[in-house]
């Protein structure tokens, strides 16, 4: 087993525990290790063991793969490197934030690999499938479109108006006009 950095483990578990906003007491109540024990891994004068580390993984809400990694037990992983550089090297967030964000990319990266296994599994049952099945459907004419027939348009005689009627005052008018002045 590689050699544990006790010193900077127990920084990186109190700079979360004051992040989470846990006492020293209630820590040690969640992961199930006594005040003075936790009290001493934190000043680095302990060195825990893996199964510790997952109970203070657990009561910090944390992974316990990141404990590990701080405890120099497991190498830091380099999957998704520029963006796990970038989520890690962002100062505006907590080391809380940072994990929460690490955790849900991992997540999504697992699934997508675990869809991309079973689509490549099922994949050649599919050939199979497909090319089995393209062997054996009869060739059939496609068939052609119609283009609809169009009726030549019939020409209609414009229906007459009627005349409008004039306003009675031009109609008086003309009365005027037409009889001779003295009658």
């Amino acid at each position: 087993m590689p050699s544990i950095d006790v010193r900077h483990l127990g920084d990186y578990i109190r700079e979360q525990r004051a992040t989470s906003q846990i006492s020293l007491r209630q820590l040690a109540k969640l992961a199930g290790v006594s005040n003075p024990y936790l009290s001493q891994i934190e000043r680095g004068l302990r060195k825990p063991s893996a199964e510790i580390l997952q109970q203070i993984a657990k009561g910090l809400r944390i992974s316990a793969e990141v404990l590990y990694v701080q405890a120099g037990i497991l190498e830091q992983r380099e999957a998704g490197g520029l963006v796990l550089d970038a989520v890690l090297s962002d100062e505006a967030l907590t080391e809380r934030q940072k994990q929460v964000l690490v955790e849900i990319y991992d997540s999504f990266r697992k699934e997508n690999a675990a869809s991309a296994a079973l689509v490549l599994e099922a994949a050649p049952a599919v050939i199979v499938a497909a090319e089995g099945s393209a062997a054996k459907a009869p060739t059939t004419k496609a068939p052609t479109a119609k283009a609809p027939t169009a009726k030549a348009p019939t020409a209609k005689a414009p229906t007459p108006k009627p005349p409008t009627p004039k306003p009675a005052k031009a109609k008086a008018a003309k009365a005027a006009a037409m009889t001779p002045p003295g009658a």
